[in-house]
């Protein structure tokens, strides 16, 4: 599957709606997994603002890749994130769109919180 990095460097990052468990199967609950790690998948819908645009992204992160508490309004960063197009067709109509995944989201309010040595 094709994979586009997406640099954050310029964007300002805030938590849209705080993560949760990300469904596999919704006629069974299933939740998904990294087929790789066995490690639990996430949601976390995030305000992405950049260049004067912003947009609610929903980003899929492995459950150990959450670092702090993640509330509405948080400032955080994206480690890793990469979009990746995709195009299914379901009943007979073609669906495509564009899918958000990072190694890490991490608050960044305990980084400006921390004392620094003197």
């Amino acid at each position: 599957m094709r994979q586009i990095p997406v640099d954050t460097s310029a964007a300002m990052v805030m938590v849209a709606q705080p993560p949760t468990a990300k469904v596999k199967d919704r006629r069974t609950g299933e939740i998904a997994t990294d087929p790789e790690t066995g490690v639990r998948m996430m949601t976390v819908d995030v305000l992405f603002a950049a260049y004067g645009d912003a947009e609610v992204l929903s980003v899929t992160v492995p459950e150990t890749g959450i670092t702090g508490e993640l509330v509405m309004g948080t400032p955080v960063g994206l480690t890793g994130l990469v979009a990746r197009p995709w195009e299914n067709e379901f009943n007979g109509q073609k669906r495509h769109g564009i899918s958000f995944r990072a190694v890490a989201v991490t608050s960044l309010v305990q980084a400006a919180s921390t004392p620094k040595a003197a």
